[in-house]
């Protein structure tokens, strides 16, 4: 296949240029679409998609998501996917959160007899997120958390080589619990390491590494983040967030 491939690329018979040609037009090929029809199949099959999707987040991704829960608060709402547990923990929600597209939570209970994961009122969590909880993650209220964050109180294999090679956990010691505080804003692609404590009304910026405790009111950015500025009695920054 490989000689008869190279043979149509680079020959100039007549017939590997046919060869090339239909080719060309076939990866070319397009179908006018006139709008008087089109856009009328566009509309129904919107119509049809958000439907179908009303019915697979409202009975199917929702209540099996709220069956994870120990604790559910009310208005609490998934995307169209099931999100992925792993591991025995608790999940306490509290009322109005959000936890939309696809996010992963991870237990990991060699380290409590109980990881929990708790998040406050109105709180809302982007698609792609991922949660390890050994022993406690807490996520206050009124929170706002985008796609691809990552937190983690685990590391999941210890620093130490000899101990890594010989297949051992973490220590219990390095598993440190994270606390976010209320009214905060964690920008994309964040990661907050154990340990973490995120004061009230802070901003995190997108793509952030944080590795210490935030101050309340602060915006940080970096890797590893650093306060940038303060968010009481300045002018809004203008930043991706």
């Amino acid at each position: 296949m490989a000689s008869v491939r190279k043979y149509i690329a680079t020959s100039e018979d007549k017939w590997a240029e046919l060869a090339r040609r239909a080719y060309r037009a076939l990866v070319n090929f397009s179908v006018p679409a006139p709008r008087i029809i089109m856009y009328p199949i566009l509309r129904l099959t919107l119509f049809l998609r958000a439907v179908c999707y009303f019915i697979l987040r409202v009975f199917f991704c929702e209540p099996l998501f709220k069956a994870y829960c120990k604790q559910c608060g009310r208005n609490v709402h998934t995307g169209v996917y099931l999100h992925w547990v792993q591991g025995r923990g608790s999940i306490i929600l509290g009322d109005n959160v959000t936890i939309d597209g696809k996010s992963r939570f991870c237990f990991a209970t060699r380290y409590s007899d109980n990881p929990t994961l708790q998040i406050g009122d109105n709180t809302g969590i982007g698609h792609n997120c991922s949660f390890t909880i050994g022993k406690h993650i807490t996520i206050g209220r009124n929170t706002r958390i985008a796609s691809g964050v990552r937190m983690f109180d685990s590391a999941g294999h210890p620093t130490n080589p000899a101990d890594r090679l010989a297949g051992l956990p973490t220590p219990v010691d390095d598993v440190q619990p994270i606390t976010i505080g209320d009214n905060v804003w964690i920008g994309g692609s964040c990661i907050i390491y154990p340990g973490v404590t995120i004061g009230n009304g802070s901003v995190i910026s997108m793509g952030s590494v944080v590795t210490a405790n935030v101050p309340a009111n602060v915006l940080v950015m970096g890797n590893p983040a650093r306060q940038i500025l303060s968010l009481v009695g300045t002018p809004s920054p203008v930043c991706k967030l």
